[in-house]
């Protein structure tokens, strides 16, 4: 197969091939291969499979700056996330890869682990002007950040966070540890221990907030008191988690909690350590349950409430490339996810003892 190259009309003189190749071979006009190209919606299925086609079979590679200057755009959409090694961000940036790569886009990556940086994000990547548009993850801008943006005309979509004035991915954090802790009573449990997440750099996450408010609303409408004693917060790790679960085991039998609920399933992780620590069994003394469903929940057998975590990034994904593909940034949208709860070995129910006579 030839690489990038084309024959001409006398068949002997190989050229890079160019986008008149690709018209010519598809039999349609280079302003329609300009808008295949360009992932425009006005072109029909057929046409643009045409167009697929000829562009394959020329291994056609347009020019990205000409394409830029062409198009106005870059083909490159920024993605500004904290601690995105944590699995929680690893997870949901694969279905932000995922379907990037899927729509012909890069991805520009900006990580943020103190305040500063986040700052200098949302106040400078816009007026730089190298990517079409902006996903953040799980760092909500105020309403003076939300109107930079739209001045600018950068489109920005929100994912794990939220403001009024952009489009919004969220979950229902509150449903969610409503449901977690609601199945933990389910099971039997009464001193429901709850580790939430600290809010860290400042950065105003409301994750931690929601999970609470859902985790006082189950107690409260199974008329349980809340006990201020059963609850506690910590960094989202998991040598964070292990910390706080031995302080909250640390009391008498009557006094600690028979269950543990975690902000997420890191922090979970250290649960399951620091029961063991402590000479007690999972679930026999304590129930845990994590929140967020990564991959390592499952190989633990950790309970959890599963976020739709790819779901999540390509649907940010999709929302972003509707404002950037029709120009408007007018259009705001909330879109709000479910969870699902997974019951596994970590909340269990106890077995009746079986008393056998001799």
């Amino acid at each position: 197969m030839m690489s990038q190259t084309a024959i001409d009309n006398q068949g002997n003189h190989p050229h890079k091939a160019t986008i008149y190749d690709v018209a010519r071979k598809a039999g349609v006009g280079i302003g329609t291969v300009s808008r295949v190209l360009n992932q425009s919606q006005q072109v029909s299925e057929a046409t643009r499979q045409k167009v697929q086609t000829a562009i394959q079979a020329l291994e056609y590679a347009p020019d990205p700056i000409a394409r830029s200057l062409n198009s106005g755009r870059t083909h490159t959409l920024g993605v500004i996330v904290p601690f995105f090694t944590r699995p929680f961000f690893t997870a949901v940036l694969e279905g932000v890869q995922t379907e990037i790569a899927l729509r012909g886009y890069d991805l520009v990556l900006y990580n943020v682990i103190k305040r500063e940086q986040r700052d200098t994000y949302f106040s400078k990547v816009p007026m730089r002007r190298r990517v079409d548009g902006l996903i953040i993850l799980s760092l909500p801008p105020d309403d003076q950040e939300a109107a930079i943006f739209e001045r600018m005309q950068v489109p920005v979509v929100l994912v794990d966070c939220y403001n009024p004035h952009l489009t919004s991915v969220v979950v229902d954090n509150v449903g969610g540890a409503y449901a977690a802790v609601s199945h933990l009573l389910k099971i039997g449990r009464k001193r429901i221990g709850f580790i939430n997440g600290i809010i860290e750099g400042n950065f105003r996450f409301n994750q931690a907030t929601d999970r609470r408010t859902g985790y006082e609303a189950a107690l409260r409408d199974q008329q349980i008191p809340f006990d201020a004693t059963l609850v506690t917060a910590s960094a989202w790790n998991r040598q964070a988690g292990y910390q706080a679960a031995l302080k909250l085991l640390d009391q008498p039998s009557v006094q600690r909690p028979d269950a543990i609920f975690t902000a997420c399933d890191v922090q979970a992780l250290g649960v399951l350590e620091a029961v063991k620590k402590s000479g007690l069994q999972v679930p026999q003394d304590v129930a845990v349950m994590g929140y967020d469903g990564i991959e390592l929940a499952e190989l633990l057998d950790l309970s959890t409430i599963q976020q739709p975590l790819l779901e999540m990034g390509a649907l940010g994904v999709r929302l972003l490339l509707q404002q950037v593909e029709s120009k408007s940034l007018e259009t705001v949208q909330t879109i709000q996810l479910e969870t699902k709860l997974i019951s596994r070995a970590t909340t269990k129910p106890n077995q009746p003892t079986v008393k056998t006579v001799a």
